[in-house]
């Protein structure tokens, strides 16, 4: 998968060594849990046995949401 992902990448004319098979997944729950998924839809398509690591992602895309400073970023 990791060949397939940086193959891509270079073609699309981007760094393959910044590419790999978990920044497509790490990205798509980013993306998916910014759009509003809940934690269990992205269990379902993640496939990840802990819900503490898929929190991590959830997280993450939220750390700027109703953030204090958002006027000044």
């Amino acid at each position: 998968m990791a060949d397939i992902v940086k193959a891509y990448a270079e073609r699309a004319g981007f760094k393959s060594e910044n590419f790999s098979g978990h920044s497509l997944r790490a990205g798509f729950l980013t993306s998916a849990a910014e759009a509003g998924a809940g934690v269990l839809k992205l269990v379902e398509v993640s496939r990840h046995r802990s819900l503490d690591t898929v929190r991590g992602y959830v997280r993450s895309a939220e750390l700027f949401k109703d953030h204090a400073g958002a006027g000044l970023l």
